[in-house]
């Protein structure tokens, strides 16, 4: 669980991380059609408030998952 802190408060609502690795990289796993927009946005906004700087997401709905590997950093 990633809380959410605004303004010095932190809200027990946050966010959800699919893994944490070594307290440093963020993975979010997909299994969706195709990667969009909107599934890095996710992400970037995981590295953003978790102050991470390294993610990767990966889509498991392709037929070499070497092309539904992204690398984003922050």
């Amino acid at each position: 669980m990633l809380p959410i802190v605004y303004e010095g408060m932190t809200l027990e609502a946050g966010y959800r991380l699919d893994l944490l690795v070594g307290g440093a990289i963020i993975i979010e796993v997909k299994s969706v059609e195709a990667l969009t927009r909107l599934n890095e946005t996710q992400v970037l906004t995981y590295l953003r408030l978790s102050n991470k700087r390294l993610a990767f997401l990966m889509n498991f709905n392709v037929i070499l998952f070497k092309n539904g590997l992204r690398r984003i950093v922050s």
